[in-house]
């Protein structure tokens, strides 16, 4: 929730110019989740990471109306540390307290103010949450990549939204042993490094930062890598195109890697600069062309004329991995729908109910092939994660007519 709240604000930072009518479902979505941040962080030292035991939830498939697993809730605190979920909050109020900064000052000052102490309690209290809360929050939620890129990624922020050179610093003494130039190029709920790299490079790019010189040539390594035919490419893509990254919600990583390429190219063309991957020069332009086919892939244009995005075009997944979706509503079926009879529906062949119309399911699998089963998670499974990035994408590109 964090990632997401992080990923609409900076879509909301980069182009919410161009979202005009939408901008304010933006906002509202965004303190949605910021107020809900706020609260989950109102005792310092403290984090109310989780509520709900994940294993009991997920033996049961029931409507969000009918739930009746028990609500626990699980904390981080200094003697039982989260520095990864703790420093992407951080970065989530940092971020959003940007997008707050005109149109409400006071709630932007009171969502840095917080986004500080929630970092200083991150840093200081060094820690993965699932090595803590290993029992409760895994596998579904485990911190595969540790939390040396969550500081890296929260200290970046919040030198975006405070400009105090503390954080500079900060950034200057530890990147190198938070992975700053680590050759990862997997950006998403779990790995922030590419993404630090990114926002950082504006600094230097844009703000002419000097000291961040070498997070330009970090951004680049990582754009090098996505070049199909360029010298250090080692991205792999589907026959029809897209992306592949793993099995499990692969779309997540195709909507933050365009959401990426088309700010990269933002930050690019501001500066009159342009990447050099072993001698190839890679412009801006290419970045942009690369992330829009990637979009037109996801929303239809691709061998099965699927569109990934549910309720858009003539052809979407039908069976999503979604509980209040595939089950009836309390309209239709006022009676309660037990914790082990909904997984009669579940299982059914059966087309999902209501619609959850502007959700992203994860996708087809290497071979471009979508199966369209409800019980594959993987591959039908919806997210807010993988919806974030993919706001800022679609902004530009529905208002970049045709000029890339």
């Amino acid at each position: 929730m964090a990632f997401t709240t992080t990923m609409l604000s900076w879509s909301v930072i980069e182009y919410g110019g161009l979202m005009k009518g939408e901008l304010s479902n933006a906002k509202e979505a965004i303190r949605w989740a910021t107020d809900y941040l706020l609260k989950a962080t109102a005792h310092p030292d403290t984090i109310y990471v989780q509520v709900g035991d994940a294993n009991k939830d997920h033996a049961c498939w029931e409507r969000p109306e009918d739930m009746d697993t028990p609500r626990s809730v699980f904390k981080v605190d200094k003697d039982s540390p989260g520095s990864d979920v703790a420093a992407e909050t951080a970065a989530a109020l940092a971020a959003a307290s940007l997008v707050f900064r005109r149109s409400d000052p006071i709630y932007s000052k009171l969502l840095v103010r917080r986004a500080i102490r929630v970092f200083q309690f991150a840093d200081k209290y060094r820690g993965a949450y699932s090595k803590v809360l290993k029992r409760n929050v895994c596998p579904f939620y485990c911190s595969y990549s540790g939390y040396q890129d969550e500081l890296l990624w929260g200290a970046a922020w919040l030198h975006k939204a405070t400009r105090n050179p503390t954080y500079l610093n900060y950034i200057q003494v530890n990147g190198q042993t938070l992975g700053a130039a680590e050759f990862d190029n997997t950006f998403g709920w779990d790995n922030k490094h590419v993404g630090a790299r990114i926002l950082l490079s504006k600094a230097f790019l844009v703000q002419r930062v000097k000291s961040l010189h070498d997070y330009k040539g970090h951004a680049d390594n990582f754009i090098c890598s996505l070049i199909p035919g360029a010298p250090f490419s080692s991205a792999q893509y589907t026959p029809g195109g897209l992306l592949f990254k793993m099995s499990d919600s692969n779309m997540q990583y195709v909507t933050s890697t365009s959401f990426l390429l088309l700010t990269y190219a933002k930050y690019l063309t501001t500066a009159h600069q342009i990447v050099n991957c072993g001698g190839t020069t890679i412009t801006p332009k290419r970045l942009r062309t690369i992330a829009k086919k990637q979009v037109d892939y996801l929303l239809g244009d691709n061998p099965l004329k699927m569109s990934y995005m549910v309720g858009y075009g003539p052809r979407y997944p039908k069976r999503v991995h979604h509980r209040g979706s595939s089950l009836p509503s309390v309209a239709k079926h006022p009676a309660k729908i037990q914790c082990s009879s909904g997984f009669d529906f579940m299982n059914s062949q059966s087309p999902n109910p209501n619609i959850l119309v502007g959700a992203v399911v994860g996708g087809p699998d290497q071979h471009d092939q979508f199966p369209d089963e409800r019980t594959d998670y993987e591959q039908s499974e919806p997210a807010t994660y993988i919806n974030a990035p993919l706001v800022g994408a679609l902004a530009y590109l529905a208002h970049s007519f045709g000029q890339l």
